[in-house]
């Protein structure tokens, strides 16, 4: 995993740093993010209250923001206008990291294989991220920044890739056999040979956020942040049923994530 984290992490810096010589003119902010998420994946039932409290996991990062009120170079606020006073774009490099398993009535009541075999299955996704969002305050940036205590909500959209490692296996032995796999999961899936997979590989995802920042002092803020992130890809847990058998299994890998981030304002 480090192999992969390190040149994610270069291209960041580098992108950044590509960022201050082309947009030199406005002030940047760096800060930290982390929180618990909810992996809502083929694992468990839909819609269960406990598959969603179950498959949670944590997630890290740094992101940055390119803020346009305010010009680094001459110590002064820029030519106003509504797109600088209310918007910010922000670059992220992040990790996450789910452990995964069967929750809900098909696990529950009577002993039968099939339901030995789901609770036997467990599996994890790590995924790294590296991605912009365009981010929208309502409010004016220049009035939450001049006052310590305010506070500035947000709502933003954007893109990200990412690069995900999935696990699966069964405390029943290895998968790929009628023994320890539940039937849908022998099924060919995507090119695969079954609808289970322990792989890496990259994907895309669309995240939109709402959330808020308080302004703790004159450089420096607190956030909280709720994420909703989208995969193109329904691998990213490592599990795929043929969408064209079972219907219920159809949507794609998405996920949860609550942050608090601190924000620290570079002069």
């Amino acid at each position: 995993m480090i192999k992969q984290i390190i040149p994610l992490l270069l291209i960041f810096v580098g992108f950044s740093t590509n960022l201050n010589a082309q947009f030199g003119g406005f002030s940047h902010e760096v800060g930290i993010i982390a929180g618990p998420l909810a992996f809502q994946s083929d694992y468990g039932e839909r819609h269960d209250f406990s598959t969603n409290a179950g498959n949670t996991g944590i997630g890290i990062g740094i992101i940055h923001y390119l803020n346009f009120s305010y010009k680094a170079d001459c110590n002064c606020y820029t030519p106003e206008t509504y797109f600088n006073d209310h918007f910010k774009l922000r670059s992220e490099l992040s990790y996450n990291k789910t452990e995964l398993q069967h929750f809900g009535q098909y696990v529950e009541g009577k002993p039968s294989l099939g339901k030995e075999q789901l609770k036997a299955m467990t599996g994890s996704t790590a995924v790294t991220n590296l991605g912009m969002q365009l981010e929208f305050f309502p409010w004016s940036i220049r009035d939450f920044t001049a006052r310590t205590g305010s506070v500035g909500p947000f709502v933003s959209v954007g893109g990200q890739f990412s690069y995900y490692n999935a696990e699966v296996s069964s405390a029943l032995g290895p998968l790929g056999t009628p023994l320890t796999t539940f039937p849908k999961y022998l099924t060919p899936t995507d090119g695969r040979p079954y609808g289970f997979s322990s792989e890496s590989g990259t994907v895309w995802s669309v995240v939109s956020s709402v959330g808020t920042r308080y302004k703790l002092a004159p450089l420096s803020d607190l956030m909280v942040d709720l994420r909703f992130q989208y995969f193109f890809s329904n691998w990213v847990d490592g599990l795929n049923p043929n969408p064209e058998i079972y219907k219920e299994n159809k949507a794609n890998d998405w996920l949860v994530w609550f942050n608090v981030g601190y924000i620290y304002y570079l002069q």
